[in-house]
């Protein structure tokens, strides 16, 4: 339906939420640009039913406290902190490689659905690269209770921020605001265990040396050590904040991404038989991917991004006008408007993209992205809130891509055609199932 009114507007059209709450819904480059090249805080009706689950870390902090958190945690996406991650994320990947055979040894005529299996590799490679923390979440499932927590969650607040009827304190007393607040706390339970250990930890001291003699700290370290100009560190509300939604985004939006990949690769054999040549033509005689190696993935880089415009991992965010505001046509919005950046039909608008609708990973060549405007492709949204953790989430994607493409030849169920849902972030409302066959 939006995609529809995106064509009948194809720079913005607004919306009524419970016939009282506008919000402006932006489908063009040129609007969004504006919006993004502005500091306006996340939009309240959106962001506020977040914070039960997340806290109040970097995704919804606004103001002076913000700056100071991204400022703090901007060294955890450093290129020497993300180098070690790559072997980490490699060994979770080739876990669920060793299922899937396994899984279609025993049954070749059943596809596989992709979202919960990576889902779960992606836990387990945020838990031990971001963590330092070994869960074994693939293969003994301890952890199913917190992806299940997540995916719950994300429907929630979903729902919750679309409906005005269910922004008071009433929800709480509804089946879908119980259904919440139990899954909150199976999630907080998760991330208060992470932090607790590692905090315990710390109070050896030669555990405390031994890390603050390690060449490359991990996001928890980071967090942990980290001090403002005053010599403060994080308080324990802002902490906790903080890994609840690193391990969130770190881990669903990836397994969002990586899922939709799949599946385009499944839709288009010859582009997935010349990802899997250029990735054997790079490693050579190796089975081991190196940080080094990421950067020459060209061709499976353009394939990635490509699935990133059809399939957004996040399809919508939001934010709120903090002062009004005048777009490249002379039109204004006051103090106060809710605008809704739709990703999806930015990356859908047909006066933007030819054929819209067409996997053409070739839009991703250099020649032709430097004639597109620079805001019509935002998977990691823009300015300076854009995603922080970009970096970790592209090289997780060629790194699962890679190592499955070089085992496996991907194919379509067509009994089970996905269909898309855009929750907090972009899920298949039957699941993506996938047929494996093993390659020699």
């Amino acid at each position: 339906m939006m995609r529809g009114w995106a064509e009948k507007f194809p720079y913005a059209y607004p919306r009524w939420f419970g016939g009282y709450i506008p919000i402006l819904v932006i489908t063009h480059p040129d609007y969004a640009k504006t919006v993004f090249g502005r500091g306006d805080p996340k939009a309240k009706i959106t962001y506020q039913c977040l914070i039960p689950w997340i806290g109040e870390g970097l995704l919804v902090l606004n103001g002076p406290k913000w700056h100071q958190h991204r400022r703090l945690l901007t060294p955890a996406f450093h290129f020497d902190i993300l180098k070690p991650y790559v072997a980490q994320i490699a060994d979770s990947t080739k876990v669920m490689l060793d299922k899937w055979e396994k899984l279609i040894a025993k049954d070749p005529t059943t596809s596989l659905e992709m979202f919960d299996h990576v889902s779960l590799m992606t836990l387990d490679s945020i838990m031990k690269s971001a963590f330092s923390y070994k869960s074994n979440c693939q293969t003994d499932r301890e952890l199913v209770y917190y992806v299940k927590a997540v995916s719950d969650l994300t429907l929630l607040v979903f729902q919750r921020a679309t409906s005005a009827f269910l922004q008071n304190d009433l929800y709480y007393l509804c089946p879908s605001g119980w259904r919440f607040k139990e899954a909150c706390k199976l999630a907080h339970q998760h991330t208060v265990k992470v932090i607790e250990e590692r905090k315990k930890s710390l109070q050896n001291e030669q555990e405390l040396e031994k890390i603050q003699k390690k060449r490359h700290l991990d996001f928890l370290d980071i967090l942990l050590c980290a001090k403002d100009e005053n010599g403060v560190g994080l308080s324990d509300e802002d902490l906790r904040a903080e890994v609840d939604t690193f391990m969130f985004e770190g881990h669903d939006t990836t397994a969002s991404g990586i899922s939709w990949s799949l599946f385009c690769m499944a839709q288009h054999p010859e582009h997935q038989q010349r990802c899997r040549e250029e990735i054997k033509d790079i490693l050579g005689d190796r089975e081991n991917i190196q940080w080094d190696d990421l950067g020459k993935m060209t061709y499976t880089t353009m394939c990635i991004k490509e699935s990133f415009r059809l399939y957004p991992p996040v399809p919508l965010v939001s934010r709120q006008l903090s002062k009004p505001i005048t777009f490249f046509d002379g039109r204004t919005l006051p103090e106060g408007i809710m605008i809704g950046i739709n990703i999806d039909c930015i990356h859908k608008n047909p006066t933007i993209w030819q054929d819209p609708e067409v996997y053409d990973p070739a839009r991703f060549s250099a020649e032709n992205k430097s004639r597109r405007h620079p805001h019509a492709f935002i998977p990691f949204a823009a300015g300076s809130r854009n995603c922080i953790g970009q970096l970790f989430a592209m090289n997780e994607v060629k790194i699962a891509l890679a190592l499955t493409l070089l085992r496996f030849e991907i194919l379509p169920d067509p009994t089970k055609i996905p269909c898309p849902v855009p929750q907090l972030v972009l899920r298949s409302e039957n699941g993506i199932h996938l047929f494996l066959r093993k390659l020699n």
